[in-house]
Parts: C-alpha cells; structure tokens; sequence
C-alpha cells in the first residue's frame, strides 16, 4: 500500500522515500522495477523507437497482421533480450573464459612433458646407435679373425650333391632332382660311369654321353660333374667330391642301395654328410623297361582286363602300316565285376595309369613358368615325346635358341597310339608331359595338343613360328597337318641335332632281351619287397638308412622322389 501511495502523490516524494528506505530488500526491488519502467516509458517516447516500431507496423500490416506492436512492447522485448545476454555473459561466460584458460594452461604444460620425453627418447636412441656400432665393430672384428671361407648362415649357399646312373631317365629322377635340391640352393650331379656300372650290375641301356645329355637337360639341376664318378663311392672321393665342390649334404633315395653286401653310401654317412628322400611311387626304370618287353598297354589300362588281338582294321585308328599291325591291333576291354564275359565297353587309351599324378605334382614340375612377354618371339614344336631321352632334348635346345619362348605341345595318348601303333605310347600323357616340363629348354606346354596346327590355335598362343626336327616318326602326316603354318610361310624343319631315336632303345633292348629280361625280374622282386617292407612291415613305417627328410613341398603321398640309383 505504500509503494502505490507514493506513486500516486509524485515522483519526488516516492523517490525520497526509495532513497530513505534502499536498505530494505523489498524497498529495493521496488525502485528497480519503477526506473525499468521509466527506461521503458523513455525508450518508448524517443523519436527512434517510434520510428523503427512504425516500420516495423507497416510490414506487418501488409503481411496482413492484425494486431500492431506497441512502443513499450517492443522496448520491453528489446530489453528483455539485452539484459538475458548480459546475465549470461556474467553468470556464464566469464566461467567458460575461466575454463578455456586452465584448458590452455594444461596443455601448454602436456606440451612441455611431451618435448620432454622426445629429449629422452632420442637420448636413449642415441645410446642404442652407439650400443649397436659398437657391437657390429666387434662382430666385424670377429669375422675378420675367422676362417675365410665362413660366411653368415642366412647369405651361405647350401650346396646338394647327388649321384646315380641316371639310365633311361625318366620324370621320376627329375623328380628326385627337384626335392634334392630344395634341401639346399645348388644341386650338383654326378653321373656314374659306364665301367663301374656294368662291374656293378651291368651294362647300361644308356652311354656316358646320352645320360649326360639327360641330366644336364633337367632343369632342377644346377651343376654336373665333368668327370664320371664311381658307383660305390669310397671314402676318399666322398671327401675329394666334398672339399672339391663344397658339399654340404649327399642325397639318396630312402631305399637301401647295397651291393655285393656293401652299403654304397657308407662313407657318406659315416661324414655325417648323408640325407635321404622319399622315392617315387609308380613309376621306375624297371616297369617303363618292362613296358617294352612285355609289349602290353597295361601302363594305359586298368589291372584287370581282356587283351584282344584283333587284325580287323578300323577306321577311327586311321591307317597302319605292315610294321605296326604285325602283331595286330592289340585292344583291352574291362570283364564286368559279376564275371560277365562279355566287354562292358572298349577301353580308351590313358584312361587309368599307375602312376598317381596330382595336381601339387604338376604345380612341383611347373615351377617358374610364366606367361610369355608381349615383345617375345613364341616357338611352338609338338610331339608325342614317348620315353623323355636326349634326341627330345637336343631338338628342344635347337627350338628355344630360333625364340624367347617355347611352347611345346604333347599329343594325346589315342593320337598317338592312331598314328604308331602297337603299343606306343610306353608312357601315358601325364608322364610325358612331366617329362617335358622337367627340360630346361621348355618354357611351357600344350598339354593333348591338337595334331594339325590350326588358324585359331595359332591365334590363341601367339605363334610366331612352329618347328620340326628332320628327324620324326610321324614324316607320312606332314603333308597336312603343318598346312595352316606353311601357307603363312611360319613353318621351319630344323636339322636335328641328334639322331637318337625311341628304335634306338628298342634295338638295344631287343638285342640283350634275355640279360634285360632277367635283370628286370630281379629289380621287380627287389621292389616289391621294399613297397612289402614299406606298407605293411614295421607297422607301415619304411626301413631307412641315415636321416630321411621330406620337404615342405615336396609331391605329398602320391608322388615323391625315386632312387638315383635305378637302373
């Protein structure tokens, strides 16, 4: 009641009586609620205020508002927003302000620990160099005191050395080549000569000459010794083939290898020098021998089946001559599992092998084959290559150095026996075509590669140019299947450099079919007694002498290495 009496009697009276009474709270917040009114009631009177409320009316009345802002409404919102900033700005802001300045303050000093422990970390580092070249300093003075020839175990070459006669070498030794050398990084081979062979076990199908040609054609191999070395090697040439060619291991198969009771490589392992691998499983210079002398096909055909002799000649085989068809066209047929005499189907050629190939044996054998490079001139040869022997080799060599890259195509196992006949091909496509990929000289191969040289094989690898040795057995089909090569003038006869022939083997084998047929025999019984020993003797674990190691890639259990000492 007498805040609103002094109001009504007049600003001076009211105005002493606030002044009389500011010490008391309420008398307070009266006077400040009477001079808010008085700004407002000022503001609101000045020219400006009315001025921007006038426009402010005028755009609102055109937006068609109906009710009009007032001069003491609009200073009261004005003012209302004023003061809630300076509140804030007060009560808040000088708080935020406060904040950001410790903020600063911690960080500034995180900085500091930082530069701080950088100092000590590049002083530590600088300890650890001097640490570290001090003892690089004596470790050099360590090497530099030792033996000259030592060298740091990761940069030392590991040097394999492995021997054997190697005679009618086949897949199976390239094989053993390949897992002797990935015990090491070079492989060395010596070649037993032909004199301590035949005092051993007798003469050899092969000579000195072509089982050399072989061995320096495999591509596992990285060194062959120029001299022959014995078939029983004593201690004293293993020591000279040791400190000769710096030896580090001697590699044989994990088979016994005894003769005339002896252990051939006793010295080696009494050296401390000798490691074994595993052979491989079927295939041997025993059965591929045998092959020819018993003129069958069972390499092509399961175990069980009905050879037929047949004279009638046949029109999908093509044409025979007199020489191929002597003994007439021999043919098999599968006898059904109830007995039933009657074939169930004719057999193709290659539809079984004894020989299990995979196809980790193959990725083994194509070992660094890569794609030809688009400026590489591509040769392309083809063949049956039956029996791998060093006319193939020698051919291929002349091939490669017409190009860059040879491509050598294999035929097929019906192809080839409709072309030759009787019996052939001794050894199925899948051991030729390891045999091939076993040669230095290929760089890949068209595996059942189409007889006549087509337009669009041509276009698909690339050829530049197709070869052929002088020297083939398939001389009658010339005329024909190179047609497409000859018109486009890219066909080449080379002069083979060697004459030997898959007749050569045959004339030999012929000659001494009695010696061979009682040696064969012989090294039959002898095999079959170690596969006896390996599967089922000793709880299915093999006999074997010195320590056996089997690569990490190695062939697996379908095919490992062969002894190099087969016949």
């Amino acid at each position: 009641m007498v805040v609103v009496a002094v109001v009504q009697e007049g600003g001076k009276e009211s105005c002493e009586y606030a002044a009389a009474s500011s010490s008391s709270p309420v008398s307070m917040t009266a006077w400040i609620v009477m001079a808010w009114n008085g700004v407002l009631e000022y503001c609101a009177e000045s020219g400006l205020v009315m001025g921007v409320v006038e426009r402010l009316n005028g755009v609102l009345q055109r937006q068609g508002v109906q009710k009009l802002v007032e001069p003491d409404e609009f200073c009261l919102a004005v003012g209302s927003i004023a003061l809630t900033l300076v509140g804030y700005y007060y009560l808040m802001g000088r708080r935020h302000v406060r904040r950001r300045k410790r903020l600063a303050e911690d960080l500034r000093v995180a900085r500091l620990q930082v530069e701080s422990l950088q100092e000590q970390l590049l002083a530590e580092q600088a300890k650890d160099m001097q640490r570290l070249q001090k003892q690089k300093q004596q470790q050099q003075q360590q090497e530099a005191s030792s033996h000259e020839g030592e060298k740091q175990s990761k940069n030392r070459e590991v040097r394999i050395f492995m021997d054997g006669a190697f005679d009618m070498m086949h897949y199976g030794h390239m094989n053993a080549f390949r897992l002797a050398r990935s015990l090491g990084t070079h492989l060395v081979v010596g070649i037993n000569s032909d004199v301590t062979i035949t005092q051993c076990k007798g003469a050899p199908l092969m000579n000195d000459e072509e089982r050399l040609a072989m061995v320096k054609g495999c591509k596992f191999v990285d060194e062959v010794l120029p001299e022959s070395c014995p078939y029983i090697m004593n201690k004293e040439y293993i020591d000279f083939v040791i400190s000769k060619y710096n030896i580090d291991y001697v590699i044989h198969g994990d088979d016994p290898c005894i003769v005339d009771g002896k252990d051939v490589y006793e010295a080696a392992k009494k050296a401390g020098k000798f490691q074994s691998i595993p052979r491989t499983e079927g295939v041997s210079t025993t059965d591929i021998v045998g092959r020819m002398l018993l003129m069958t096909k069972e390499h092509h055909y399961p175990s069980k089946t009905d050879t037929i002799i047949s004279t009638e000649s046949d029109e999908e085989d093509g044409e025979h001559n007199a020489k191929d068809m002597d003994a007439g066209s021999v043919r098999s047929r599968t006898l059904s599992d109830a007995g039933d005499a009657r074939p169930n189907r004719w057999m193709v050629l290659g539809h079984k092998s004894k020989f299990l190939t995979t196809s980790h044996m193959l990725r083994n054998f194509s070992a660094g084959v890569k794609a030809p490079e688009p400026h590489m001139k591509i040769i392309y040869i083809d063949g049956a290559w039956d029996m791998f022997h060093c006319g193939h080799v020698a051919i291929l060599e002349a091939a490669k150095k017409r190009g860059d890259y040879l491509i050598v195509g294999i035929h097929g196992d019906a192809v080839v026996n409709r072309i030759r006949g009787s019996n052939l091909p001794l050894m199925n496509l899948h051991e030729r075509v390891l045999s091939v990929l076993g040669c230095r000289h290929v760089d890949d191969v068209l595996i059942d590669a189409p007889y006549d040289v087509t337009p669009e094989m041509v276009a698909s690898l690339k050829l530049d140019e197709v070869v052929r040795g002088s020297q083939s057995d398939d001389d009658r089909h010339e005329s024909y299947r190179h047609a497409y090569p000859k018109h486009k003038n890219m066909f080449v006869v080379l002069n083979s450099p060697n004459d030997f022939s898959m007749n050569h083997i045959l004339e030999r084998i012929k000659k001494n079919q009695d010696t061979f047929q009682s040696k064969i025999d012989r090294k039959k019984r002898a095999e079959e007694s170690y596969y006896q020993e390996r599967y089922y003797g000793n709880n299915g674990n093999s006999n074997m002498n010195g320590t056996t190691i089997e690569p990490s890639n190695g062939s697996g259990s379908a095919a490992a290495a062969v002894s190099s000492k087969s016949s």
